[in-house]
């Protein structure tokens, strides 16, 4: 007949606790733990999320309209200024910034197309890089929706001389684009032409 050897003492009965409530407390503790544990981790992979998407947040080139909007804002600014040079020349001088604003506005309208909207009517953040020529210095670097006067205020010469810039400018990024994009410089170069070549003669 085998010999069986002697169980261990258990140390649950050396404790002086009876087992059931030993055992009792014991899985109270173990289930707190696992609670506590599964929190944590869950806290640890949302901390991480949130931090993840600041990272994954991708970077965008400027969109190639913001350029044009910003001296759009500019001519307008300045063909305002220039009105206390030129006050013979208001209505003419009135009007070019009334239609370059309307151009800065319709640049950012289809700028603002492409980034998209959410349900709720806000824009996604598009965090764009830097980029030199997107993003003029001096007088052209007039922030969206608040131009600045230039000082001093510029002649009616400067003024023509700034619009044939801006003439060539949206021409020449009109052969670069297609559709809609290409329409509306084409037609803000042509508006630009006529407000130099007509408006200022």
């Amino acid at each position: 007949m085998p010999i069986r050897p002697p169980a261990p003492p258990s140390a649950l009965r050396t404790s002086g606790i009876p087992a059931d409530r030993h055992e009792s407390r014991f899985s109270l503790d173990r289930r707190s733990m696992l609670r506590l544990a599964g929190g944590g981790t869950i806290g640890v992979l949302a901390l991480g999320a949130t931090a993840g998407c600041g990272a994954d947040e991708p970077v965008h080139d400027p969109d190639p309209l913001a350029a044009q909007e910003v001296q759009a804002r500019t001519d307008a600014a300045a063909a305002t200024a220039a009105i206390a040079l030129a006050p013979q020349r208001h209505s003419a001088l009135t009007a070019i910034a009334t239609e370059r604003t309307a151009h800065a506005d319709a640049l950012r309208a289809e700028i603002d197309r492409v980034i998209g909207v959410y349900g709720d009517g806000t824009t996604p953040v598009h965090r764009t890089r830097t980029n030199a020529a997107a993003q003029p210095s001096g007088p052209a670097a007039v922030a969206s929706g608040t131009p600045v006067s230039p000082s001093p205020p510029p002649s009616v010469d400067a003024l023509r001389a700034q619009l044939t810039t801006s003439r060539q400018s949206a021409a020449d990024l009109a052969r670069t684009q297609s559709g809609y994009r290409a329409g509306l410089l084409a037609s803000i170069s042509a508006a630009c032409a006529v407000q130099a070549g007509v408006l200022l003669a």
